[in-house]
């Protein structure tokens, strides 16, 4: 079921999977959408209720909002719990994702009962990474002239077909559906500033999912587990950023396992 949530005059577009158990909030990375979780969606529900939502500057979310602070994405988090009364949820996130959830989950404890984070991690200031976002959206041929181009131009497989299945199709072609520009404002703190405070922060129980051939280097789950020894870190070999997609059986079966042993 979809419906509208609306956080300080942003519009959000929410997928209510349906469900009982637990909640569980999924949330996309930066320039992805919602429709990226069906597959996971499908099977959490079994045992939980499960909501996503395309982020602000993304989808069918407002695609202009004055703010795309990390402090706004965290925001429209509380306001999706706080509207479709979820109480306490587990809230998995992939990439740009992860990182909002684990700042919802220190900022606001008594709304997270457990935190997912998968190719995410507080990480460091990382300076050249609005410029690098800019790069990789400015080198998509778009419009593409059919969905089939965006697949082959994404990689193929799943990876491809998810990403391009969050493109709209105009008279001329096939466009994302997001402003280039802020999509790069969105990273613009991360650019900044290290999250480590904030992962410190963090009092839930905690899941972190690695690629092997992801963004992150080889030493990045012990660094992550460094502040937070109870962490369960898991690394996907042979799988990329988006390991959600390209490797969804060792996910799923991370996601639940870290669920038993918490008995949700």
């Amino acid at each position: 079921m979809e419906r509208t949530a609306v956080n300080d005059g942003v519009r959000l577009l929410v997928r209510d999977h349906g469900g009982s158990g637990t909640p569980v909030v999924l949330l996309h990375g930066l320039a992805g959408h919602s429709g990226e979780w069906d597959e996971t969606a499908a099977w959490l529900r079994e045992a939980h209720r499960v909501v996503v939502f395309d982020q602000r500057a993304h989808g069918a979310s407002e695609r202009c909002p004055a703010d795309v602070s990390r402090a706004a994405y965290v925001s429209d988090v509380v306001a999706v719990i706080d509207a479709l009364r979820l109480g306490r949820a587990l809230l998995v996130g992939q990439s740009l994702g992860g990182h909002t959830a684990m700042l919802a989950a220190a900022a606001r404890p008594d709304l997270v009962r457990a935190l997912v984070m998968i190719e995410a991690a507080p990480g460091d200031a990382a300076p050249g990474l609005p410029e690098d976002i800019e790069n990789r959206l400015a080198s998509w041929p778009v419009p593409f002239r059919s969905r089939e181009a965006a697949v082959g131009f994404f990689g193929g497989g799943p990876v491809g077909t998810s990403w391009a299945a969050g493109l709209a199709e105009r008279r001329d072609g096939w466009w994302p559906r997001f402003e280039p520009g802020f999509m790069v404002r969105s990273v613009a703190e991360l650019s900044r500033r290290s999250f480590w405070p904030e992962w410190r922060m963090v009092r839930c129980p905690a899941l972190v999912v690695l690629a092997e051939s992801g963004m992150f280097p080889a030493g990045a789950a012990r660094e992550i587990a460094r502040d937070r020894p109870s962490t369960h870190v898991v690394t996907v070999p042979g799988a990329g950023h988006d390991v959600h997609l390209e490797k969804p059986e060792p996910v799923r079966a991370a996601i639940t396992e870290f669920l038993r042993e918490l008995g949700a």
